[in-house]
């Protein structure tokens, strides 16, 4: 990947996380952390590699996005304001009464949200479904998924990897967020799901591991993916929950909290500085 591209990708990264964090300060409820660690990734589908359109949200050879880790919905949607799909004021509205950003992705409100989500372990389902509908249609388009490494704990997952993996869906990319915290705390105090890498394999998958926050090893990822003609690929990205706001990074507690006025204050005070740093 060029400097300039890379460099466009990063801004838009911290511009996705200051959506982030305006979505739930003004909410004053929803989860940031578990968004924030997801910034590069959505940043390079959404403003590089996938075939969409804001001004066709539904057009029939689009590539398909499904957030099966649900609760990371203001990432989503801060990337699609930003992508043009609804503008970026609007995520002030997150999870209002009267707000069509409500706090789970609605495909039936939501411009460029291709499946509803919100209970774990059941968006990935939905993928395999759009996955195996561009297979029967001569592999037609993409289809990514995201989904969190607590997430994977649930048993609905790997009957999903199984069936993708016996029907050869090679349109399917899943990427796990491996920050290694969930609700309660670390995977291994709640229910290590571990080795993450070994049990996507197990079931048939083509595996790579990445660092999360690296955009050319997202973009080697992404492509050695597409060039993967008999199996679905899981990339398992190690990432930090809360990345890009100091007091977030590593901290369960940021999972399901929203910031007060003045951690708003302080965490876009590092955004823009952040953003003023790769702008100068």
């Amino acid at each position: 990947m060029d400097a300039s591209t890379k460099k466009q990708l990063e801004v838009t990264a911290v511009k996705i996380r200051m959506g982030i964090i305006e979505g739930t300060y003004n909410a004053k409820s929803g989860h940031p952390g578990g968004s924030l660690s997801i910034a590069e990734l959505l940043s390079y589908l959404y403003f590089k590699e996938m075939n969409i359109d804001p001004a066709d949200p539904k057009k029939e050879d689009r590539d398909r996005f499904v957030l099966s880790k649900g609760h990371a919905a203001p990432a989503l949607y801060a990337a699609l304001a930003n992508r043009g799909y609804f503008p970026v004021e609007d995520l002030k509205t997150l999870r209002k009464s009267d707000s069509y950003l409500q706090g789970h992705p609605n495909m039936n409100h939501v411009p460029g949200v291709d499946m509803s989500t919100g209970s774990l372990g059941q968006g990935v389902s939905a993928a395999v479904g759009f996955a195996l509908a561009s297979k029967l249609q001569g592999d037609k388009f993409r289809v990514y998924a995201v989904l969190g490494d607590g997430e994977i704990e649930e048993g609905q997952v790997w009957e999903a990897a199984m069936f993708a993996a016996a029907k050869h869906l090679n349109t399917l990319t899943v990427f796990v967020d491996n920050n290694n915290l969930q609700i309660d705390g670390t995977l291994e105090e709640v229910n290590s799901p571990y080795p993450i890498p070994e049990k996507f394999a197990a079931f048939g998958f083509n595996v790579i591991e990445i660092d999360g926050h690296d955009y050319d090893q997202i973009e080697a990822a992404v492509q050695a993916a597409k060039a993967c003609a008999d199996k679905p690929t899981a990339v398992i990205m190690k990432t930090v929950k809360g990345k890009g706001v100091s007091y977030m990074e590593n901290a369960v507690n940021w999972h399901g909290a929203a910031p007060k006025e003045e951690q708003y204050h302080i965490a876009m005070d590092e955004l823009n500085a952040a953003l003023n740093a790769l702008t100068a």
